[in-house]
């Protein structure tokens, strides 16, 4: 053992949060309780359910224990985290839910919750959405705090760790775990679970903490106090580093800190070409605990707020005021600034339980986002609603997805149109004058673009989708991974249409999806025509520094070039070529 401590090792993970850590290994305890099912007798069967109640009664106070602390050290704009797991604490389905399993099965309190589980697992695990599915983390989260209570295990606060430059390594670790660090303390940290998209993850980006996830085994890894390097852009881990390795991580962690700083210079400098374009560049976000380091990396407002988290874990629909408080709050925040709030994005079958909609083969083409929210207009006028009167606090814009028909976006506005009455004859502020756009996300909006255009205010282009639907790509397959390419000549030609049909009827065009917050492709889209770009908070100055070195007069030509290649490999090639011509000391 004592050899395998003083050799170097390296592990490969995911990514999750970019930058170089360079500290000291600290293991910190965040493995599954493990959990034995035991029959119980039926005179004792109270005595599990009074365990279990404690348990979340004991869970309940940890959190508004959290909540205070995390107010104190962050600010109250960070308590959405904390709350969410207060609401999960506190859904009928995770409490009547465990107590019906004790009761039914005769079963520990222990196993009773990890079935329950099981059922909330099941319930997230066909999501085709990354950001949806790894909502389930939340879940998790709650219910392994109250399993700790019930068998006893310390649960370590990460505030607790007095030492500097520590580098966590935990089995997971939770979204109010990443609101305790100390950036002096805690410099980045490695888990065996997780993924890019998880809550957990996305915090570690806004708070620029890097991170390294997925290691699967990284905490049976004998390395609780040993030196560790970590880089969250490349996702390696170095344990133990030669003198050699060391020198060159420490090298490349001052020459990527001195460019973030650098870039961070541009956050206040306007967002225009050298003759004199343009662009508005925005975040796209989905709590609101992602909006200081949107603002600290010079966004100008929010092009995407997705809404799905609200309605995820939990058996029953959010309200009108649930609703109406997250996204005041958000639009509050973000003032005076725009916020584009997207309409609810997911199938009905992996939304709360009260839908009550029947399996799809097929969810992804199935009943889904705007056609499910055209089927069940009480839950669509309820988020209407509570959309309009946040425009009271802000300025607000609202967005359908999935739009494949002019049918739908009318059906749509006539829903908008009949809130805007029930409000105004109850004499409920709203926002009167909001801006109406969709999402162009499917080949059929594509060709339709110039119909659309007449119909709203602005186009949203959800690249992703469009990508994957317009190739015929499964972008989660990894044996197709291959084929999802963003400057295929069909996808380079659709963005045109699209841009083209928006200026002629005077409408905004602007683009969502990750091809947003490439710098490479900027060139490309500026020379498209696209009015705003909307990506990752840390992505805004990179693309910023490029749009301000350019031309849109060369981004057109550039783009007129592009268009004559027949294959994707042709385009990438040429855009490669020219980018780095013109552009080789962005891209350092």
């Amino acid at each position: 053992m004592g050899s395998a401590r003083s050799e170097t090792r390296v592990f490969s993970g995911i990514g999750a949060s970019p930058g170089i850590a360079i500290g000291t290994a600290r293991v910190t305890d965040r493995s599954r309780v493990m959990v034995v099912e035991a029959s119980v007798p039926p005179e004792d069967i109270p005595g599990e359910v009074v365990r279990f109640t404690a348990a979340l009664s004991r869970s309940r106070d940890d959190l508004l224990a959290l909540k205070e602390s995390i107010a104190a050290r962050r600010g109250a704009e960070h308590l959405y985290v904390v709350d969410a797991h207060l609401l999960i604490l506190d859904d009928s389905m995770l409490r009547q839910g465990t107590i019906d399993l004790i009761e039914r099965d005769g079963v520990n309190a222990e196993a009773a919750l990890k079935k329950n589980l099981d059922k909330f697992k099941e319930f997230f695990a066909g999501i085709d959405d990354d950001y949806l599915r790894e909502r389930f983390g939340d879940v998790e989260t709650v219910v392994e705090r109250i399993l700790r209570h019930m068998v006893g295990k310390r649960h370590e606060r990460i505030d607790a760790i007095d030492e500097g430059k520590r580098l966590i390594v935990a089995h997971d670790l939770s979204p109010t775990d990443i609101l305790q660090m100390d950036k002096e303390k805690v410099v980045g940290f490695v888990t065996d679970l997780g993924g890019k998209t998880s809550h957990t993850s996305i915090l570690a980006r806004a708070f620029e903490i890097p991170a390294v996830v997925g290691l699967e085994t990284i905490t049976v890894e004998d390395i609780d106090g040993l030196p560790i390097i970590i880089d969250g852009t490349t996702g390696t881990i170095v344990v133990n580093p030669s003198e050699e390795t060391f020198r060159d991580y420490l090298r490349r962690k001052q020459h990527y800190d001195y460019l973030e700083q650098e870039l961070l210079k541009l956050k206040d400098l306007p967002a225009v070409t050298l003759d004199g374009h343009s662009m508005r560049l925005m975040g796209n976000i989905e709590f609101p605990e992602e909006i200081p380091s949107l603002k600290g990396h010079g966004g100008q407002g929010v092009g995407l707020y997705r809404t799905e988290m609200l309605y995820m874990n939990r058996p029953g629909l959010p309200d009108e005021e649930e609703q109406y408080r997250a996204y005041a709050t958000i639009v509050e925040n973000v003032a005076p600034e725009p916020v584009t709030i997207r309409t609810l994005d997911i199938g009905g079958d992996k939304l709360a339980t009260d839908l009550h909609l029947e399996d799809e083969m097929n969810p992804a083409m199935g009943l889904r986002a705007i056609r499910l929210s055209l089927r069940r207009p009480e839950v669509f006028k309820s988020q209407l609603r509570a959309i309009l009167r946040a425009g009271c606090k802000g300025s607000v814009r609202l967005f359908f997805p999935m739009i494949s028909g002019i049918e739908e976006v009318r059906s749509a506005k006539a829903v908008l149109r009949e809130c805007m009455e029930e409000l105004r004859s109850a004499g409920i502020p709203f926002d009167e004058k909001i801006e109406t756009g969709i999402m162009i996300e499917v080949p059929s909006a594509v060709t339709i673009a110039d119909l659309l255009a007449r119909e709203v205010d602005f186009f949203s282009v959800g690249t992703n989708d469009l990508i994957q639907y317009s190739l015929a790509i499964d972008r989660t397959n990894e044996h197709l991974a291959h084929l999802y390419q963003p400057l295929h000549p069909a996808i380079l030609r659709s963005l045109k249409t699209v841009a083209d049909a928006a200026h002629a009827a005077g409408i905004r065009v602007c683009m969502c999806g990750e091809m947003a917050g490439e710098p490479l492709y900027l060139p490309i889209l500026l020379g498209l025509g696209f009015d705003e770009l909307s990506m990752t908070a840390v992505s805004i100055p990179r693309v910023k520094k490029i749009l301000r070195r350019a031309r849109r007069s060369d981004a057109e030509r550039l783009v007129a070039r592009a268009l004559t290649f027949a294959t994707a490999a042709e385009v990438e090639s040429f855009v490669k070529s020219e980018i780095s011509a013109r552009f080789s000391e962005s891209f350092d």
